[in-house]
């Protein structure tokens, strides 16, 4: 099968392309035209020989007349291209509606008539603050910042075009994910770093008391390939989750442990996020991927956090200086 992955130089993407790859499939890696023409997270496996460069598409998914030759001949759509850092949702608003949304909407327009399949990349900040746990599918959507409103647009949209069209639209939506080449925005690889920095006396954080639902980037990945695998997800919304949920203190302890290094902790307000923008819970339910797809994370649960976490502070120990290389 031949399939797109756009926002294939990012994090998760660059994982899934790797993911695909090795399962077969003629993938298409699609990443955002830079002046720099780099491939993101690509690089490795383009270096190990994993990945022929010349398969690679270069463009933007917020212009139609682009995505309308990238979907030339493909059979799937997995759609990771997105603006994702929230603290940036606040201050450019207009750019996550014209990439999230107004992209999003250019592919299901390319391929609402046909027979293609969309796997559209969701987000647990949908939720917003637990209203209750085990968070399921059915769970209330709350924006609370502008990039989650831009992505419950995202579902919606995609999820009107399967009702009106009967387009073959399906929508994973992964808890929390980390793991190696994630960006440094994100908490964990801050955490490892701040703590591998010898010049640095502390660790800065924001809140310390939210919690997250934590999976391993190999097990988000396979939850993309179970969805596209059966024929029992059209239409529908599955969760990716670990079913385990860890305060970002207990998170530090954890690295700490791992590492062998002690910092003292220093709130940083500039991650803070507005207070009724915080989501303060994730803790996700699993049980219908599993039930569909049989999927279910290998590294779930507290001792499969740990074992992901030990493979993630690898990375960072050999890779100490963030490539930069996190094209969306």
């Amino acid at each position: 099968m031949k399939v797109l992955v756009t926002g294939a130089g990012g994090f998760i993407g660059s994982h899934l392309v790797a993911e695909l790859v090795k399962k077969g499939f003629d993938v298409i890696p699609m990443i955002k035209y830079s002046s720099k023409v780099n491939y993101g997270n690509l690089e490795e496996s383009i270096k190990l020989g994993n990945l022929d460069k010349n398969k690679i598409i270069i463009g933007d998914i917020s212009d139609r007349s682009f995505i309308k030759e990238a979907l030339i001949d493909v059979e799937a759509i997995f759609n990771l291209a997105a603006l994702i850092g929230i603290p940036y949702s606040y201050k450019s608003p207009g750019s996550y509606v014209n990439t999230n949304i107004i992209g999003t909407m250019n592919i299901l327009e390319e391929i609402k008539s046909t027979k293609k399949i969309l796997i559209q990349t969701s987000t647990s900040e949908v939720y917003g603050s637990a209203q209750y746990i085990p968070i399921d599918e059915s769970h209330p959507k709350v924006g609370q910042s502008p990039y989650s409103a831009t992505k419950i647009a995202c579902d919606e949209l995609a999820l009107s075009y399967e009702k009106s069209f009967d387009t073959d639209v399906r929508i994973l939506r992964p808890f929390n994910t980390y793991g190696p080449r994630q960006s440094q925005r994100a908490v964990i690889p801050t955490i490892i770093n701040q703590l591998l920095d010898d010049k640095r006396e502390y660790i800065e954080l924001g809140s310390l008391e939210t919690t997250r639902d934590f999976n391993y980037v190999e097990d988000t990945c396979r939850a993309f390939s179970s969805i596209l695998a059966s024929n029992k997800c059209k239409g529908k919304v599955l969760n990716s989750a670990s079913n385990f949920e860890v305060s970002i203190n207990q998170v530090v302890i954890i690295i700490q442990e791992i590492l062998g290094i002690n910092k003292p902790i220093k709130q940083d307000n500039n991650r803070l996020r507005p207070k009724a923008s915080e989501v303060e819970r994730l803790f996700g339910d699993n049980s219908l991927i599993k039930s569909i797809t049989g999927w279910q994370p290998e590294y779930g649960g507290l001792d499969g956090f740990k074992r992901g976490l030990e493979k993630t502070v690898e990375f960072y120990k050999s890779n100490k200086e963030p490539s930069g290389y996190y094209i969306i």
